[in-house]
């Protein structure tokens, strides 16, 4: 992946994957780096989905595929919701996996990274953290 970034960086969208997590930014998140501001606002609202293992946030995952994101749509909040009710191991599942808005440096490394580079109204690939393996809806982002 490396060797050919140097290319895209020079058009100005190799910044998205340069974040360190190459894992997560490489997937799933395509409309991203388009002058869009990702990265630089201060608050993000977003839900997630919060899952101790990989088998099961990628259950949950293929359900947002299969009915979303595989035809290119976005996932409405409130079906995101019902996912994270379902599926989300977090207390925050139980209010579908809503957190709010919360402010740069509250969130710890890879989750921060993702929400604050995820296009409102899009939806993360899953991910891992040190809490365990997530997926994000980036639902507005402030000043």
């Amino acid at each position: 992946m490396g060797k050919d970034s140097k290319a895209k960086e020079a058009k100005g969208k190799g910044k998205q994957a340069g974040g360190g997590s190459d894992e997560s930014a490489s997937k799933g998140k395509g409309k991203a780096g388009k002058g869009d501001g990702l990265g630089t606002c201060t608050y993000v609202k977003a839900r997630h989905i919060l899952c101790e293992k990989q088998g099961k946030i990628n259950e949950a995952y293929k359900k947002l595929e299969e009915g979303w994101l595989s035809n290119g749509d976005k996932v409405p909040p409130a079906e995101f919701a019902k996912i994270a009710q379902e599926y989300s191991e977090c207390p925050s599942g139980k209010k579908g996996g809503d957190l709010g808005w919360f402010p740069r440096g509250k969130m710890a490394g890879p989750f921060q990274e993702v929400a604050f580079n995820t296009v409102v109204g899009a939806t993360s690939a899953p991910f891992k953290s040190t809490h365990g393996y997530h997926i994000i809806l980036c639902e507005g982002r402030k000043n």
